[in-house]
């Protein structure tokens, strides 16, 4: 008999607590599923280039894009292309930026204001987009046979 009331308590021991955590895992579900959970919603605003470029100042909007670049190279470059694309699942494709491409004898230490007009609807204002940005450039002394890429990323809120 003893035997039998260990088993049950055991057993009611693992019901009462499987029920109260079936219950808390539904807690979170329903949470992540309206958004509150989100972890986009917490992370910091950012805007990543590396060391080849200093990034001053960004604005997603849900059309247009702008960016605030310094040319922190140590020489003279010219930009010959500049692609965005963004991580939704609605494109949001942008025309070509001010000032137009090329950038010619863009001056170490130099700050460029760079703006897209965008459309698609792929951000929604109040949400965070993140923007994914691709600069191809090359040394004025190198010439255009040097080409190199620079990846880089903005994070933000969109306006």
């Amino acid at each position: 008999m003893i035997n039998f009331k260990k088993s049950q308590a055991a057993l009611e021991f693992l019901t009462t607590y499987g029920w109260a955590f079936l219950v808390i895992l539904i807690m979170i579900g329903t949470l992540a599923y309206f958004g509150i959970l989100s972890p986009s919603k917490i992370l910091p605003n950012r805007c990543n280039f590396g060391s080849e470029f200093q990034c001053l100042d960004y604005q997603i909007g849900a059309s247009s894009f702008k960016l605030r670049l310094k040319n922190g190279l140590g020489e003279p470059i010219d930009v010959t292309a500049i692609t965005l694309s963004a991580e939704s699942a609605t494109a949001y494709s942008c025309g070509a930026p001010s000032p137009a491409l090329p950038i010619s004898s863009w001056k170490s230490g130099e700050i460029k204001d760079i703006t897209w007009t965008c459309s698609g609807g792929g951000m929604v204002a109040g949400e965070k987009g993140k923007v994914l940005v691709t600069i191809r450039y090359n040394s004025v002394a190198s010439g255009s046979t040097y080409g190199k890429d620079v990846k880089g990323e903005v994070f933000s809120n969109v306006i």
